[in-house]
C-alpha cells in the first residue's frame, strides 16, 4: 500500500464517521451551516465496579450542581456530578468524587450508595452542535458527523438511529422501485427529528444544571419549572415522551 493513492466507486457514501471524520469537512464550506452552542460546564463521571444506587436512572437538581446515577450493569455503575471547565480530574480523588455524590444525590429514604475504587474518570464537555445540510450530492451525513447534543437528554444514540432509519429507507426506495423523493428530502426529514431532539437536550441541560446565583430570577424559573413537572400530569407526559424518543 504505501502512499499508492487508490480509488473507491460507489453509488452513495453514508457520511458515518463522526464530528472529527472527513465526511462533513467534504460538504464545500459555501453550501454548509453550522450552529452550536457550548455550555459553561462539565460532567465530571466516575466508573466503578459497583452497584447501583437504583433500578432507576436519577437526576439531580442540586445547589451545588447537577448529579446522575446510572446503571451500566448490576454490578457497575456510572456516576457524574457537573464541574467546571477549568476543573483538573486529578484535584478529585475517588473519596471526594463519593463525598460529593452523596451530597448531591440525598434524598429521602436515602440511596444506598455503595462506594468503589474507580475503573475510570474524566471530565467532558457539553455542547450542542448540527450541521446543514446533512446531504450534497451523493453524500448523506449520520450521527456524530452532522449533530452532537449534551448527555442530559440520552438522544445521543437515538438520532444516529433515526438517521439511519431515513437513509435506509430512501436507499431501499431508490434500488427497489427507482425512486429518489426519500433521498431528495433525507437532510429535510431528518434535520426535522434532529432539532426536536435539540430542543428536548438543551431543555433538560437548562433546567438540571446549576447555572445562575441561588437567588437570581433564572434560578426561581428553574425550580418553577421543577415544580410544575411534578405537578402535571401533562408536563411529565410531554417529558416522557421526548425522552423516550419521538418516533421515526
Amino acid at each position: 500500500m504505501g502512499d499508492e493513492k487508490r480509488s473507491l466507486v460507489c453509488d452513495f457514501v453514508a457520511g458515518c464517521d463522526g464530528y472529527h471524520g472527513i465526511s462533513r469537512q467534504s460538504v464545500p464550506p459555501s453550501r454548509r451551516q453550522s450552529f452550536e452552542r457550548t455550555y459553561p460546564f462539565g460532567w465530571l463521571g466516575i466508573l466503578a465496579d459497583v452497584p447501583p444506587c437504583s433500578s432507576e436512572l436519577i437526576y439531580a437538581s442540586h445547589s451545588r450542581g447537577f448529579a446522575l446515577a446510572s446503571m451500566r450493569s448490576p454490578t457497575r455503575s456510572r456516576y457524574y456530578v457537573q464541574c467546571g471547565l477549568d476543573e483538573k480530574i486529578e484535584a478529585w480523588s475517588d473519596a471526594r468524587i463519593w463525598d460529593e455524590l452523596r451530597l448531591r444525590l440525598d434524598s429521602e429514604p436515602p440511596l444506598e450508595i455503595t462506594t468503589g475504587p474507580s475503573i475510570e474518570k474524566s471530565i467532558a464537555p457539553l455542547r450542542s452542535f448540527v450541521s446543514t445540510p446533512m446531504q450534497h450530492g451523493r453524500l448523506f451525513l449520520a450521527g456524530d458527523a452532522a449533530h452532537i447534543v449534551p448527555p442530559t437528554g440520552a438522544k445521543g444514540l437515538n438520532l444516529a438511529a433515526s438517521d439511519v432509519h431515513y437513509l435506509c429507507r430512501a436507499l431501499v426506495a431508490h434500488y427497489a422501485k427507482g425512486n429518489d423523493d426519500k433521498l431528495l428530502t433525507y437532510s429535510d426529514t431528518a434535520l426535522a427529528r434532529v432539532w426536536k431532539a435539540e430542543r428536548f437536550s438543551w431543555w433538560m441541560t437548562s433546567l438540571l444544571h446549576r447555572l445562575h446565583p441561588e437567588m437570581s430570577f433564572e434560578a426561581q424559573m428553574q425550580r418553577a419549572e421543577l415544580d410544575y413537572i411534578a405537578s402535571s400530569r401533562a408536563a411529565r407526559t410531554a417529558l416522557a415522551e421526548n425522552y423516550v424518543g419521538l418516533p421515526f
